[in-house]
């Protein structure tokens, strides 16, 4: 029969992992139950308070970075009102308020933040992080826009699965250069005198 010492050995290299996991989960559902939207509306509230403006504005850019990024690279596209990003072939997508990357930025803090590790290295970690989840988030719009030009029936498949796992892999991979380059203490061998 294991005894909790027993099990807490056997669990000892995977504490970095399950500690991941747990505030990510945390940070997931804190998101979801305290941040109140439609997806087919600009009303947005956080505890009751009305954060519309700041997801409009991040909406907002989001379609505009995105068009940008389609016609720097030869794929024609009109941003339209209310965020509709439309193609040459009529086909379009919709930036809406969960587009932003909001959630994924808050949940890259989050775990940066309450993981262990030196509070100096991360005042610069996690402003360089949110420019890559930042970053991630215009290529993810544009990459699912520019495909569902030519292919209109892969959007779900594209943005509630591809990519959606692909940036939380992309958070993983981050926390994972934090944990294993960054956080960890480097440990040198000592010469035997």
């Amino acid at each position: 029969m294991s005894t909790l010492s027993d099990i807490k050995k056997t669990l000892a290299p995977y504490y970095g992992i399950l500690y991941f996991v747990v505030i990510l989960a945390v940070s997931h559902f804190f998101w979801k139950f305290t941040m109140i939207g439609d997806e087919s509306d600009n009303y947005v509230s956080f505890f009751g308070i009305n954060l519309s403006a700041l997801f409009q504005f991040g909406a907002d850019h989001v379609a505009e970075a995105t068009t940008a990024v389609l016609n720097f690279f030869g794929i024609n596209a009109q941003l339209e009102p209310f965020n509709v990003i439309r193609h040459d072939n009529r086909q379009a997508v919709r930036v809406v308020w969960s587009c932003t990357g909001f959630k994924q930025a808050y949940i890259f803090a989050s775990i940066i933040a309450l993981y262990r590790g030196p509070f100096l290295k991360k005042l610069w970690y996690i402003p360089a992080g949110l420019v890559l989840v930042y970053a991630f988030n215009i290529f993810r719009i544009a990459m699912i826009s520019a495909i569902t030009r030519v292919h209109p029936d892969w959007f779900y498949i594209l943005h509630e699965h591809l990519f959606k796992y692909m940036y939380y892999a992309m958070i993983f991979g981050l926390w994972l250069i934090w944990e294993e380059r960054i956080a960890k203490p480097i440990v040198t061998k000592n010469p035997e005198k």
